[in-house]
């Protein structure tokens, strides 16, 4: 069971880092954060937030799929089922929180704009 959760855990690290190498100019945060403090600046960290999100959600309806598939067809999987439904559903819910996290830092990003104006 640990080396499914270490697994898990590679996945997402390895999906979320092939997140970041879609965008072609790939934002340096830690840079960009420091540095904003004009309402483009934030804007602009909202809108790579928010395409973050999208790719995230998108990797999730991805594995939404794939665990339908992994329910409909439990029986040829065997005694594997349960862990590939349930590694599955896992990997959905933590995609689903990451692309929160990320409209969540969108808004905040957004209302920073707006209190700058």
């Amino acid at each position: 069971m640990k080396i499914y959760k270490i697994s898990v855990i590679l996945i997402i690290l390895a999906s979320l880092t092939s997140c970041a190498q879609m965008h072609p100019h790939p934002m340096d945060m830690t840079q960009a954060i420091q540095n904003a403090k004009t309402p483009a600046d934030h804007e602009a960290l909202a809108k790579h937030y928010e395409a973050t999100a999208r790719e995230i959600q998108s990797k999730a309806q991805e594995y939404k799929k794939l665990l339908e598939k992994y329910e409909t067809n439990a029986p040829h999987y065997g005694r594997q089922a349960q862990d590939l439904q349930g590694h599955t559903a896992a990997l959905v819910h933590l995609y689903e929180q990451a692309a929160k996290a990320n409209r969540d830092m969108a808004d905040s990003h957004r209302k920073m704009a707006a209190e700058i104006k």
